[in-house]
């Protein structure tokens, strides 16, 4: 009698796990505007990091955006005003649990990650004039892409000069730009040939401020097929929440050249949802290829 009373526990056990697993579709990535869920009987505020239930209701807000992620790691925005149900939702991108979820983890809690490891290993202070938004050569500044964007402070006016050079110094492009960016393909003839490129960025009304050098490795044939057999399961729309979700992907990986650039086309789709500057001033801060912000109130603290 006992044992049946332990195996009747048990399965009612896994039933309520089964239960609970269903009743979860969604995690919130990013929320612009008042979008609000409905579970019960009340409507409540929506926000970044909670879980949408497969009974919940979902109202979007005028000029508004939410980025979602599925319980099968698909993402999935609502950007169109009105009310939808979860369940709806859950039906467009079906699928059940997968090793994805541990993407949708890393982006909603990396910025406290980032935070730990600088703790534990330090940040590195850049004193250079004119900071460019990659990773130090001691990071193992590797690249996956070949279509990459390069980024840089633009406290010292436009226009600029970005310089690629061999390990030999010979010169493979000088690109000239308005921009504090430029996005490059290492497939290229220019670059093509080359394992390790070494770029700067200068000042093109003065040469002599410029940034310091960087490297450009590119991955090693291996780990390029490990890395493209694990992005079959990612999702191939290019949605702002996607490039989130891939840049998650990148950086757990090691590849902050390719989550820098998943980053800024993620911005470029979605220029008005602050959530996404944030989340890539959070990933360059984090990685120590941007100094922190410091609040005013903490720096007269310091003075």
């Amino acid at each position: 009698m006992k044992i049946l009373k332990l195996v009747l526990i048990g399965l009612l056990a896994v039933a309520s796990l089964e239960g609970s697993a269903q009743d979860y579709a969604f995690r919130v990535l990013v929320n612009k505007g008042k979008n609000e869920v409905k579970a019960g009987e009340n409507w409540q505020a929506i926000k970044v990091g909670s879980s949408l239930g497969s009974k919940d209701e979902v109202k979007v807000s005028e000029n508004a955006y939410i980025g979602l992620a599925h319980v099968s790691g698909k993402t999935l925005e609502l950007k169109q005003p009105g009310k939808y149900k979860v369940a709806d939702l859950a039906a467009r991108v079906s699928g059940n649990a997968s090793v994805l979820n541990k993407y949708t983890d890393f982006v909603l809690s990396a910025n406290k990650q980032r935070q730990n490891n600088l703790a534990a290993t330090g940040s590195v202070t850049r004193g250079e004039e004119f900071p460019v938004y990659l990773p130090l050569p001691t990071k193992n500044p590797v690249v996956y892409n070949d279509a990459i964007t390069i980024a840089w402070n633009n406290k010292l006016p436009a226009p600029y000069v970005v310089n690629f050079k061999s390990m030999f110094d010979d010169v493979l492009a000088n690109i000239e730009t308005s921009d504090s960016s430029v996005t490059i393909n290492l497939s290229d003839a220019r670059f093509a040939n080359e394992d390790n490129i070494i770029v700067f960025v200068s000042s093109k009304t003065d040469p002599n401020k410029k940034s310091e050098p960087y490297t450009l490795k590119r991955l090693s044939k291996a780990d390029k097929e490990r890395i493209k057999t694990e992005l079959t399961d990612f999702s191939q729309e290019q949605t702002a929440v996607a490039k989130l979700m891939l840049a998650g992907f990148y950086e757990k990986n090691g590849l902050l050249i390719d989550a820098g650039t998943a980053y800024q086309d993620a911005i470029k789709l979605e220029p008005t949802v602050p959530d996404f500057k944030e989340s890539y001033s959070q990933f360059l801060e984090g990685n120590n290829m941007k100094k922190p912000k410091v609040d005013p109130k903490e720096q007269k603290k310091i003075k």
